[in-house]
């Protein structure tokens, strides 16, 4: 069942003991430069490589439905689970469901899961001041065009090798303490091999040729990689520059229509902002919010339960004048 969200409760609890916020070392700074060449660098090379071939070999409809099909499969992952799940808890379901989303969101290839919700829930606790890993709208930025545009940089791709790291054992201890969640976290390699694999075969045996395995590999790897790569990274950086800013969230966040499509209804964040642990993103219906709408589903199956979102009276006193 769906319950009222209280939207004067943090959407985690940090760890009650006296801990670092952040680690910054020269170790942690190379594994931030070898994720970034791996996973952002490699699937962008990959696309080029996948546009240049269409000149020779036109796109075929394995090669789209592959595309949309490990997208869709890695958005859940992304946005149902390391977001609305780990990082906010919108919702309770079973371990066999938290395994799936939890691997899925692995498969994105935007950091293991407690990484991910440590670096997410530290964003929500300095949204747009300093201390923010990914904000656009830093104040030692210039003013001005130029400033902008070093803002937009900085939260879509300068903030992944230049960042500190957020300490998990203070903004995700409770995942730290999970054996299931700790495991799945160590082979976070592994689940983004699968996630290529997975493509690649399905390519292979459906075109029936090693062409069509390195076409599954192309669009449903390296360009799926890249899509979901850049969508989630525009939340960071365009849907806390650009749109509209309807309620008093107290920060620079906006609610931006261009890219609720592609990131599953993740950028309505001046939404999410105001409400934190809501499970639904868009509020309104003309908000496409396809995260929400898997979650309700899935509530309907009974899969999911104990659904948070925010009462028609909490939304209305949260909009601005």
């Amino acid at each position: 069942m769906s319950i009222p969200m209280d939207v004067t409760k943090k959407s985690f609890k940090p760890a009650k003991t006296q801990k670092s916020k952040t680690i910054s070392n020269d170790y942690i700074k190379g594994l931030q430069t070898k994720h970034f060449l791996l996973y952002n660098v490699i699937p962008t090379i990959g696309t080029l490589i996948a546009i240049a071939l269409l000149w020779w070999y036109p796109i075929s409809s394995v090669e789209i439905g592959l595309l949309i099909g490990m997208w869709a499969l890695t958005m859940v992952g992304m946005t149902v689970g390391l977001h609305r799940y780990f990082a906010h808890r919108a919702f309770k379901t079973s371990e066999t469901m938290r395994v799936i989303l939890a691997i899925l969101g692995c498969m994105g290839a935007q950091g293991p899961v407690v990484s991910w919700v440590a670096v997410h829930r530290r964003h929500h606790e300095y949204s747009d001041l300093p201390g923010d890993p990914h904000s656009p709208n830093l104040e030692e930025l210039q003013e001005g065009i130029w400033g902008t545009l070093r803002g937009l940089w900085h939260a879509h791709v300068g903030w992944l090798t230049n960042h500190e790291y957020p300490n998990p054992m203070y903004y995700a201890p409770e995942l730290m303490r999970d054996k299931t969640i700790s495991k799945i976290n160590r082979n976070y390699v592994v689940w983004i091999v699968l996630g290529l694999l997975m493509p690649t075969i399905l390519g292979g045996i459906i075109h029936g040729s090693w062409y069509g395995a390195v076409e599954g590999l192309l669009w449903g790897g390296f360009v799926r990689m890249f899509v979901v790569d850049n969508s989630i990274l525009s939340i960071n950086s365009f849907s806390h520059a650009f749109g509209t800013h309807p309620f008093d969230s107290k920060d620079q966040s906006r609610n931006n229509i261009w890219v609720a499509i592609p990131t599953f209804g993740e950028s309505w964040q001046n939404n999410h902002h105001t409400f934190e642990n809501s499970a639904a993103i868009g509020l309104k219906w003309w908000q496409i919010d396809l995260g929400y709408c898997l979650i309700w589903v899935l509530e309907k199956l009974g899969l999911v339960w104990d659904v948070k979102l925010p009462s028609a009276k909490m939304i209305e006193a949260k909009k601005l004048a």
